[in-house]
């Protein structure tokens, strides 16, 4: 019997987890993963950037998390002797018109507490990347390189020392409610009982939301986002990360070059609708979960708006030499022969029913259930911000 079980072994909950142990030692707590492993879907596919929190509207949940969850993993990776490296990025405009949203993102990194940003003309550009091509940018250095799987494994561990329980390979199938006020978390290979669920399925949240009962009024629309690896012996043009001005109303970042923590440059990602939740691969197909997506009013709205967009993502996956050229954009030098097939994430994109794509972090609460719905970018380099928000709401039920 647990006062507390969290559902989803990614790195949302498990620092959520972990933060209501560290808070509480005496309540009981498990966590329950479907997957043999933890950090197994987003956590594990993530492309391992320290986001500063220049992107966000001041004063959202997620610029408000993002700054917050930045000082907060910096020092746990300290701490924990976690290697990262604050390496910075540069944000580049390759033309005019992106010079007005350029200046935006400077002023919102400002508003969001960044120190140190600094505007950068043609040539300053060259002394941070030497190939890149730009006429302005911005010089970001707090921005970062990690393995979140590493820090999701030190969340485990001490989870585990707190004397929580973490059951992998346990698939939550039903949730219902038992006797006395406690809740019955059913999985694929055992019962357990308990007093609060949280919810933290990410790509599986709306799913796992209906099971608690509550209202849910949005659904996860998946988007894969595929990498190319540059090849050793093109390394030398990418030195940490270089990003191009985002739309403004596209929810992504566009393709850009990252440095990894454990050695490569990842060039990517595009934004295409994966066919399946999990689906990292073109061949990786649900007929229900594509039922799912095409049957959401939101999602045909959103197809309407964005199809012009969504062709081109969809052309880029299919063409190497269209992947090659809108790299091109930012690294002149880079050759499609330069590439080889990398990896490839699924991001759980919330969508509601009116077609507006969830920007923000949602969570929905009954006095049993905390269903955190919608944890976007930047959730990993947020995440102990996050389960420190989500365990205080959880401790407010105990205190």
């Amino acid at each position: 019997m647990y006062n507390v079980i969290v559902i989803g072994g990614g790195i949302v909950g498990l620092a959520s987890a972990l933060k209501i142990k560290e808070a509480n030692p005496k309540l009981r707590v498990a966590v329950v993963e479907k997957e043999k492993t933890l950090a197994a879907h987003q956590t594990g596919h993530n492309s391992g950037v320290i986001h500063s929190g220049l992107y966000y509207k001041p004063g959202s949940l997620k610029a408000k998390n993002c700054v917050d969850g930045y000082n907060k993993l910096i020092k746990f990776c300290d701490e924990e002797e976690i290697e990262y490296d604050l390496c910075g990025k540069i944000v580049v405009a390759t033309n005019e018109s992106q010079i007005s949203t350029l200046n935006m993102l400077y002023e919102r990194g400002e508003q969001n507490g960044l120190t140190g940003l600094k505007r950068l003309v043609r040539d300053e550009l060259k002394e941070h990347e030497p190939y890149v091509n730009g006429i302005q940018g911005i010089y970001v250095p707090q921005t970062g390189i990690i393995d979140y799987t590493a820090v999701a494994e030190k969340y485990a561990e001490k989870i585990r020392h707190f004397g929580g329980d973490i059951f992998a390979d346990n698939k939550v199938i039903d949730i219902k409610e038992g006797k006395e006020g406690f809740i019955n978390v059913v999985t694929n290979r055992q019962s357990l009982t308990t007093r609060l669920v949280i919810n933290c399925t990410g790509l599986h949240s709306d799913v796992v939301a209906k099971l608690t009962k509550v209202p849910v009024n949005y659904r996860i629309i998946p988007f894969r986002g595929e990498y190319f690896k540059i090849k050793k012996e093109k390394e030398h043009l990418v030195k940490n990360l270089i990003y191009p001005v985002p739309d403004p109303n596209f929810p992504f970042l566009g393709v850009h070059f990252t440095r990894m923590i454990n050695g490569g440059i990842e060039a990517g990602p595009n934004a295409v609708l994966a066919y399946k939740r999990e689906g990292y691969s073109k061949s990786n197909i649900s007929m229900s979960d594509l039922a799912g997506t095409f049957g959401w009013k939101g999602f045909r709205k959103v197809a309407s708006k964005y199809w012009k967009t969504g062709l081109g993502e969809f052309y880029r996956s299919y063409s190497k030499s269209a992947f090659t050229k809108a790299l091109q954009e930012l690294l002149p030098d880079i050759q499609k022969e330069d590439l080889e097939p990398g990896g490839s994430g699924v991001r759980a994109q919330a969508c509601d029913k009116d077609g507006g794509l969830i920007d923000d972090f949602l969570i929905l609460e009954t006095d049993k259930v905390i269903n955190v719905g919608n944890a976007p970018s930047p959730a990993a380099t947020s995440s102990l911000a996050i389960g420190e928000h989500v365990a205080g709401l959880a401790l407010n039920r105990f205190n």
